[in-house]
């Protein structure tokens, strides 16, 4: 029986063959043959010089690798894919027993913390929008309420005339969970405003009893609402959910009060909010104790 050729010279086989029998461009072709080329050095450097000799273990840590090295979730899934087409070419052809790559999943990177936006400087934003055209009362009471309410856009766009009106919001969530949630003053005032002032201006035939109204006088819906937000504050609405758990948190707020006013099931997806807090308390520490 004659042995399996070496990686690379598999490598370079398979990447003619997709060339000429597939008609690839060139250029994906050439992504092909880099990525491989950078599985093979991975491999050989395990010990793994012929293409029967890479395991799932080696692959698996080869994946792992790139994600530690920082190679984009996109980088990372196309890699994965060249592995697991070449090595489906080599099982087909009987150079190896079966295909190590299948089956494998891109390793998961550690989820990102959340950025809040500072507390003082946020507040200043939302007081210095004082303009008293339709468009503006809009925007005042879409912040505030973002802001007051740690809603999900998706859920302040739900938002009805019958919704508002006093402290506290009920909310379909996620899988259609409810849940009811404070609105503080400043928002409340600002949605009052705007109820009365703003909206009455912007309403068409087509408003219904949506609650955020567009220039067209129609439903404002998420895009419309995130757009509202870039222009205002230069950034997403989700950084106001971010800035709604993590200020709470730092104002002593327990997990648990923040998993349900976020809408959370689980109370691991929360968690992540406490390393952002413990950050905090470290910090004002180190700035605060004289022996720190």
């Amino acid at each position: 029986m004659n042995a399996a050729p070496t990686l690379t010279d598999a490598i370079a086989g398979f990447v003619r063959r997709i060339e000429v029998e597939r008609g690839l461009s060139q250029h994906t072709v050439a992504a092909y043959e880099r990525d491989l080329a950078q599985l093979a050095d991975f491999c050989e450097r395990l010990g793994a010089t012929r293409v029967d000799e890479v395991t799932r273990k080696a692959i698996r840590r080869y994946m792992a690798q790139l994600t530690t090295r920082g190679y984009s979730r996109r980088s990372v899934a196309r890699k994965l894919s060249a592995t697991r087409s070449f090595f489906s070419d080599a099982a087909r052809r009987g150079l190896v027993p079966a295909n190590p790559a299948e089956g494998i999943r891109q390793p998961k990177r550690p989820a990102a913390l959340p950025k809040a936006l500072p507390a003082r400087g946020l507040a200043n934003l939302l007081d210095s929008m004082d303009g008293d055209k339709p468009v503006d009362l809009r925007d005042r009471a879409i912040l505030e309420v973002l802001y007051s309410s740690g809603l999900r856009v998706s859920e302040l766009a739900s938002l009805r005339l019958r919704d508002v009106g006093s402290d506290m919001l009920r909310i379909l969530g996620k899988g259609s969970k409810q849940r009811v949630v404070p609105l503080g003053r400043a928002a409340q005032q600002a949605v009052g405003a705007y109820v009365a002032e703003g909206r009455p201006h912007l309403a068409g035939q087509g408003a219904g009893e949506a609650l955020w109204i567009g220039v067209r006088g129609g439903p404002l819906g998420t895009r419309g609402l995130r757009r509202v937000v870039q222009r205002r504050l230069g950034t997403f609405p989700h950084a106001l959910r971010h800035s709604f758990a993590t200020h709470l948190l730092e104002g002593g707020a327990d997990l648990r009060t923040v998993q349900e006013l976020l809408g959370h099931v689980e109370l691991a997806t929360t968690q992540i909010y406490t390393s952002v807090s413990r950050r905090h308390l470290k910090s004002t520490y180190e700035r605060s104790h004289p022996r720190a």
